[in-house]
């Protein structure tokens, strides 16, 4: 009798860490997604109005655009770099956009295709930077936010972009912008709104480019180890070059986007999105336990970065305390995945 007494009290602290490891493993795995559910059920009992379809569409249409930034960052996070200048390519391009349809009455597919290029190019700038003169990816990303959105300052000279708008030499602008090209940002498929169709479909490409193409192996093969893959034969400086290419890209999209949702050519509009991108992509990490940067969770990190935004604006929260928020939930999330490493690494 003794000795059954001894093995239970010997086996007991062991069953207690195997229950832990489960429920540390269940929040990992699925965590944020909890806290979106929960975020729903408060907000749907707090205001009636939250879960109404003009609602939902409002909140589809502003992750929308986060999900693009954020597509673009999680490009960056995946090759071990980070890309700071994407709320200025976001503003450039929404300029871009905004300049050709009211200043140069040009059509649909210029306007798709100045900011495109625009957003390319600054990606070209950034991989110049950090992958060939070597500045490390935080610092080079930042003169390049700084040079553009300089750029995007002085080519407007400071002045917000609209139909009608007066002109220097006196007269008002010649373009308007056309319905289109507003269509991307304000027109519905099936009673769906179009950017958010566009968001998925983006989600669903980006996906399955990383994680069934061998291309998209190799970005992340590079992220792990650069030094390995480089032994491996892995071309690590084109991968990390593509990786802010793609970044560019995504940000170019969310500002034409941006543009067609505003109807205006805001100056420093893609600022805020900064901080929404970098905390989605992050976020990220945590969701499904990945503990690696996915699209996936990306796009997970921006319905919550959506859902709570949108609750607190019909709270009355002021603008200002929201960035309270966002940071909080970032920390807690790079808490949470910084954790989760530790974790595995001890065996926790």
């Amino acid at each position: 009798m003794k000795q059954t007494v001894e093995l239970k009290s010997e086996y007991a602290p062991e069953a207690s860490i195997h229950f832990k490891q489960k429920i540390v493993h269940f929040l990992f795995k699925y965590g944020t997604v909890l806290v979106i559910a929960l975020l729903v059920l408060f907000f749907s009992i707090t205001n009636e109005q939250f879960l109404t379809y003009s609602n939902f569409t409002d909140i589809l249409r502003s992750i929308s655009i986060v999900t693009l930034v954020a597509i673009g960052v999680t490009f960056t996070l995946i090759v071990g770099g980070f890309d700071l200048s994407v709320g200025s390519t976001v503003s450039l391009a929404t300029i871009g956009a905004s300049a050709a349809l009211v200043w140069y009455r040009q059509e649909l597919l210029v306007a798709l295709l100045i900011p495109i290029v625009l957003g390319l190019l600054v990606g070209l700038v950034n991989s110049l930077i950090v992958v060939k003169i070597k500045i490390p990816d935080l610092l080079g990303t930042l003169a390049v936010m700084y040079i553009v959105n300089g750029v995007q300052l002085t080519y407007t000279k400071g002045f917000s972009i609209y139909n009608n708008m007066p002109m220097a030499d006196g007269g008002t602008a010649p373009g308007v912008f056309i319905p289109s090209f507003l269509f991307i940002g304000q027109g519905e498929l099936f009673s769906i709104p179009f950017p958010a169709i566009l968001m998925v479909l983006f989600v669903i490409i980006a996906h399955l480019f990383l994680t069934y193409t061998k291309a998209g192996r190799l970005f992340y093969v590079t992220g792990a180890n650069r030094e390995a893959a480089r032994l491996s034969g892995v071309p690590v400086e084109r991968y990390r070059m593509y990786a802010y290419v793609l970044s560019g890209l995504f940000a170019s999209i969310a500002g034409i986007v941006l543009a067609s949702r505003i109807g205006t050519g805001q100056i420093s509009a893609g600022a805020p999105l900064l901080m929404d991108g970098v905390a989605a992509a992050l976020i990220g990490y945590s969701v499904l336990g990945q503990g690696k940067p996915n699209v996936i969770g990306t796009f997970f990190g921006a319905i919550l970065i959506g859902i709570l935004l949108n609750g607190l604006t019909m709270m009355n929260v002021p603008y200002y305390a929201q960035d309270i928020v966002k940071g909080t939930i970032l920390v807690a999330a790079l808490a949470f995945t910084f954790y989760q490493k530790k974790a595995a690494d001890f065996k926790i």
